[in-house]
């Protein structure tokens, strides 16, 4: 007879802030609710579940039956609840204030909702960094689980990966249990036998061992093929089945029970990590395709597996150095909560504790983690993903803002209409940035950067604008290459299938993929060739100066009424120096309206040159006739996927009926103006797809000096939300007569 193994079953379900309703539902239908169905029917099974606190909101609101359900579970002692950050962030994503205040917050919450103390927690996307020991150790949580390969990067042999250790940092001990990646592939991939072979093999090899299997619930019934997989052909019941037809030697346990019955291997401290898989995906992509290419290379060598686990992949944060988005969200955040610590401090008699409390779960909600990276699908890509982020991040700054109003904070305008200016190195990039903020706006400005307006928020209906995402070569799209003149490699599974398979869900996306050479920001300033076409400008050709990315001098200008950034940068277009000034205005009584005024000098006498504005609108989807462009007349031009090559205008608008929301771009000379739309190709659990980012708008000029060698043009963003203010005085009758 072999040794026994215990064997720990964790499973985490997450839905992110922002995914779109009939997801978490029929996640639910396919997943969520058969799973638990299945566990009641083998009370002798024992498991450990996490639910993520944006998917357990929903579930106490939409299926409190659920919640019953797992509540009975956990009495009964055949399910442990597992804790952790509340809203899903990765932990180095965070400061630690926020890392304990999420995992004390979920805590308290899942004790209240269950009735049992929380001892164990899920590291989001087992991102970790071994600092992280003592936050979680403050948060009053004694263990969690990491994938083996974390243990490996420390030294340990494979033998040595069963069991829990102790870790320690700044005084403070914190169990950790390595996941076998092993079994986090064969479950639920392969029949139940491979799984416990496996564990029959340990069991020869190590006495009293502990296996951990811990990976995403959505592998049980969401993911493309598993609920027939899982539920319709009986994969559960038959893995369920076995481990009771090998209970004499094979005991499923929870993780709290191995602690209070096994003792620790030893200590290990952890080198900074996640799954094998998150390392990869972090790393840039020809470096990605690389390793790949030594793995398969090496993949039939006898001493590969020996030298492959001393390899490692890249570095979690560094997600913020392949996608500037995922910092710009990330800086966001981080703005905000400093000044809620700040303000919390200054709140000393605990006027505005419940305004504040309200502020932090905005931020924590707005630290949600799904669109700060990119790994094989969505994240990032996700429009309404990185919307989300933003809309609570903005309503937590709006609700810091009506604080620091009321406790006379030494940065803030007062109440009623206000306006205010300032700069700071708000991206951390060791260069200043501006912010411009009202009552009704915030609009950030990057002087060293093309003088680009990078966020631009509207505080009524907590939208911003330039919630934008940059084109660029994701490895996958060498197989959307491969399989366009391959069509045997097309499949119908969905994603990349494991027989190398690939599906498409749009025709022709290998025409598709174009990639941007500069930011899809706006006030982009271009110099173009004096013949370029709209066609030569989409593919990003036809460039002759220096404006879209060189650094501008930056002045501040500010008034009771009115503040002013006035940028100005001497660049060359071909060989002429050109001196290019931009002031960027937001009056306190203009509204939701942004100023700026263009001041071209130097100009040369003997030639015209082709000089153009790029604006980008995010948020406002394409493929419904209630999201469209209008010209001057009020006239439509289309869907907001539409190519428009408009001769001479000087106004032109973006509607989403949907959102409330009305942007017209106001010209104080005609333009001729190109709009298009800005689509990424991306992959998704049901295959690779276009994904629409932003529109981007460019009213262009041939411009023709006046004598003193200048030029002029003043562009007028002016936002309309009027339409979901209406909507929600409508919904909500008693806040008639505030200030939205």
């Amino acid at each position: 007879m072999p040794n026994s193994v215990r064997l720990s079953l964790v499973f985490h379900n997450h839905q992110p802030i922002g995914n779109f309703e009939g997801v978490f539902e029929d996640a639910y239908r396919d997943s969520y609710k058969p799973f638990l169905e299945v566990l009641r029917e083998y009370p002798d099974i024992k498991v450990s579940i996490h639910n993520s606190g944006s998917l357990l909101e929903w579930l106490v609101a939409a299926h409190p039956e659920y919640i019953e359900s797992l509540r009975e579970l956990c009495h009964s002692g055949q399910v442990e609840i597992l804790g952790g950050p509340f809203y899903e962030p990765i932990l180095a994503c965070i400061p630690a204030r926020d890392r304990v205040g999420q995992m004390r917050l979920y805590s308290d919450y899942l004790e209240t909702l269950f009735g049992k103390p929380v001892r164990g927690m899920w590291v989001p996307e087992r991102v970790w960094e071994q600092s992280f020991a003592s936050d979680i150790a403050a948060a009053g949580i004694e263990f969690t689980v990491l994938d083996d390969s974390h243990f490996r990067n420390a030294g340990l042999s494979p033998e040595k990966l069963f069991g829990h250790y102790l870790t320690e940092d700044e005084g403070q001990l914190l169990t950790i249990f390595p996941i076998a990646e092993r079994l986090r592939y064969t479950i639920p991939w392969e029949e139940p036998d491979a799984s416990i072979a496996f564990l029959r093999d340990l069991a020869s090899k190590v006495p009293n061992a502990i296996a951990v299997c811990g990976d995403d619930g959505e592998k049980f019934g969401v993911w493309p093929g598993t609920h027939e997989l899982v539920f319709d052909r009986g994969w559960l019941r038959r893995f369920f089945d076995a481990l009771r037809a090998n209970q004499d030697w094979l005991k499923t346990t929870t993780l709290g029970e191995c602690i209070d019955n096994v003792p620790p291997i030893g200590s290990c401290f952890l080198p900074d990590s996640s799954y094998r898989e998150m390392t990869e995906w972090v790393l840039p992509p020809q470096r990605q395709l690389s390793l790949a290419a030594l793995n398969k290379k090496h993949e039939g060598d006898a001493e590969w597996p020996e030298i492959k686990q001393f390899m490692r992949g890249g570095f979690w944060r560094n997600f913020r150095v392949k996608y500037p988005e995922a910092n710009e969200m990330y800086a966001r955040a981080l703005q905000v909560s400093s000044r809620l610590e700040e303000l919390t401090r200054l709140d000393s008699r605990g006027e505005y504790r419940d305004t504040l409390a309200e502020a932090r779960s905005e931020l924590y909600r707005g630290q949600c983690n799904c669109p700060y990276w990119h790994g094989s699908f969505g994240g990032l890509y996700l429009p309404h993903l990185r919307n989300a982020i933003y809309q609570h991040l903005i309503a937590a700054d709006t609700l810091l803002e009506e604080v620091a109003g009321n406790l006379g904070s030494a940065n803030h305008s007062g109440s009623g209409p206000w306006v205010r200016i300032e700069s700071d190195d708000f991206n951390f990039d060791a260069r200043k940035e501006i912010r411009m903020s009202s009552d009704r706006l915030v609009a950030y400005l990057a002087p060293a950067t093309g003088g680009h307006l990078y966020e631009l928020d509207l505080r009524s209906i907590r939208h911003n604008l330039l919630a934008t995402l940059d084109r660029r070569f994701e490895p996958y799209h060498d197989k959307i290459r491969q399989a366009a003149l391959d069509m045997s490699m097309q499949s119908g599974i969905g994603g990349v299938d494991p027989s190398g398979g690939v599906k498409f869900k749009q025709p022709d996306l290998d025409k598709k993929l174009i990639y941007d050479l500069t930011p899809r920001k706006s006030f982009v300033d271009h110099f173009l060739a004096e013949d370029a076409t709209f066609e030569d400008f989409q593919l990003g050709k036809g460039e002759i100066g220096d404006f879209v990315t060189g650094a501008y001098q930056s002045l501040l200008r500010r008034s009771a009424e009115r503040v002013e950034a006035v940028l100005a940068r001497v660049g060359h277009v071909g060989n002429r120096e050109i001196k290019v000034t931009k002031r960027v205005a937001l009056n306190a009584r203009s509204g939701t309206s942004l100023e700026v005024l263009y001041v071209l000098e130097n100009l040369p006498q003997d030639e015209a040159l082709h000089f153009g504005v790029e604006l980008n609108f995010a948020g406002m989807p394409t493929g419904a006739d209630d999201r469209y462009f209008y010209d001057e007349s009020g006239r439509r031009l289309g869907q907001l996927q539409t190519h428009l090559n408009l001769p001479g205008t000087t106004r032109l608008g973006l509607v989403d009926e949907w959102l409330g929301l009305d942007v017209a771009v106001e010209l104080s000379q005609p333009a001729a103006l190109w709009a298009f739309p800005i689509q990424t190709v991306s992959n998704s659990e049901g295959g690779f797809e276009t994904v629409h980012q932003s529109c981007s708008v460019m009213p262009h000029w041939q411009i023709n000096a006046s004598a003193e060698g200048t030029w002029s043009v003043q562009i007028t963003l002016s936002i309309d939300t009027s339409a979901a203010q209406a909507r929600f005085l409508v919904a909500v009758p008693q806040v008639v007569g505030q200030t939205i």
